[in-house]
């Protein structure tokens, strides 16, 4: 259940895959604000993965967030979906967002020096990501992404999210570097752990900690 309006600081962008349970994803989302819910295929065919997200998209949308497909242009049109997330590089990125921008937002991933990201950057997507799905393995986010997103954030008007790590407590790393969005998937969905008291946890250390943004 989201804010309105949204709060003037790094908000939270939930990472979730087919294996995470639809009942998982709707307990995170109504434990606070959400800005949008990326879904990755993580192996799954174009028919599960499309089953998936057509039961998870109006349930979120109906909560006021966004849902960005990853990698699956077919699937992102089908279902609906309020964006595209293009890991491929720039001739992908190029060519999701002649053929998508219009009516959905196209994300950038895959970035891991700065050149990469002003590569990609010089496409105008709708934001870029700094991270790896998946590789949220560790308490603390990347040093690397870190250091990517402050200092991206500091540089460029195009939005970042930067990856977080398996701790709640990792968003307020990345919300010190300046990034618009803190990314989390096993922080919220890992076995044993409960999605909305994560998603309410989150969001009460960064309405502490987390830098304001000038409107």
């Amino acid at each position: 259940m989201n804010q309105t309006p949204p709060p003037s600081r790094c908000r939270l962008v939930l990472i979730a895959p087919p294996s995470v349970a639809v009942e998982r994803i709707g307990a995170a989302l109504s434990g606070g604000d959400v800005a949008s819910l990326i879904l990755t295929q993580e192996g799954s065919d174009e028919a599960s993965f499309q089953a998936f997200a057509e039961k998870i998209v109006p349930m979120a949308q109906a909560a006021g967030v966004a849902v960005v497909i990853a990698g699956d242009s077919r699937v992102a049109g089908r279902v609906h979906a309020d964006g595209l997330h293009v890991e491929g590089g720039t001739e992908d990125l190029a060519d999701a967002i002649e053929r998508h921008q219009d009516r959905m937002m196209i994300g950038a991933g895959g970035a891991k020096t700065r050149d990469d990201a002003l590569e990609l950057g010089e496409e105008r997507p709708d934001y870029i990501f700094f991270g790896r799905f998946g590789y949220d393995t560790k308490p603390e986010p990347h040093a690397r992404n870190l250091a990517l997103g402050r200092w991206w954030a500091e540089m460029i008007e195009i939005p970042c999210i930067v990856m977080a790590g398996s701790e709640i407590a990792s968003v307020e790393a990345v919300a010190a570097t300046g990034a618009e969005f803190v990314a989390l998937s096993a922080a919220v969905f890992a076995e044993g752990v409960d999605p909305t008291a994560a998603v309410a946890q989150a969001n009460a250390l960064l309405d502490r900690s987390a830098p304001r943004f000038e409107d």
